[in-house]
């Protein structure tokens, strides 16, 4: 029996639809080990996720000796990243499950903290699959000032309303009719503040975490409804989809 009835589907990107976290961990430990320190798994954890600017802040907070300051990181962080992006690759499972869906006609939709260029960036030389969602992405940098960054579900909330046109409202607080819609949509991430956001706004989660990340702790109660070490391990029909083709 299926868990929910799913109608639409909304993804994540970074470290869930592409090895990109490889690429946030190199750059930054370059950087860091500049002045002799790196990152460790904790702090990654409570970057993931953010919007680009927040988790410079929360990285740096653990290093208050280094003379680093945020736009400096940010610039020497997005010279490196920028020459990287256009290599990384597919996650497996990923283009199977997307063009799956796409032949199926169910609705989806990319939210993504990452800015606009850099999505561009890191999904321009993977349109066989980025292709499939026909524009419908919302990205970090969009609708400024109207989206609080994950763990809040604004991200979320837009891609289901203004993306996929379901009315699933803008507030936490909503109506009944509004729940209910929110209660059809599954979400795919892979960090703690995404799985966060997807739970508070009303969706079903499908958490696909580094393997770093289950012994990691964080705050709050929310709980994915499926965890998964792999997209490859995803089972359509448990979630009222179609079922893969034999």
């Amino acid at each position: 029996m299926a868990k929910v009835k799913v109608e639409y589907v909304i993804f994540d990107v970074d470290g869930l639809m592409v090895d990109s976290e490889s690429v946030y961990t190199k750059v930054t430990n370059d950087i860091l080990g500049q002045y002799g320190k790196s990152m460790t798994w904790d702090m990654k954890a409570g970057c993931m996720g953010r919007p680009e600017r927040e988790a410079a802040v929360h990285l740096l907070s653990y290093f208050p000796d280094i003379p680093l300051t945020v736009e400096s990181y940010l610039i020497q962080r997005n010279i490196g990243q920028d020459l990287l992006w256009p290599t990384i690759q597919l996650l497996p499972g990923v283009q199977k499950l997307v063009l799956h869906l796409r032949k199926h006609s169910i609705p989806i939709a990319v939210a993504t903290s990452s800015r606009r260029r850099k999505y561009n960036m890191k999904t321009g030389h993977l349109t066989e699959v980025f292709g499939c969602f026909e524009g419908k992405v919302v990205c970090g940098d969009d609708f400024p000032g109207r989206m609080k960054g994950k763990p809040e579900p604004d991200i979320f909330l837009t891609a289901a309303r203004e993306q996929l046109g379901r009315k699933v409202g803008e507030h936490v607080d909503c109506s009944e009719e509004e729940r209910e819609e929110r209660g059809k949509g599954l979400v795919f991430e892979d960090a703690i503040p995404g799985m966060q956001a997807g739970k508070r706004a009303g969706m079903s989660v499908v958490w696909i975490p580094d393997a770093n990340l289950l012994d990691v702790e964080f705050s709050g109660s929310e709980k994915a409804d499926q965890t998964l070490k792999s997209v490859e391990d995803f089972v359509p029909e448990q979630w009222g989809l179609p079922p893969y083709d034999p």
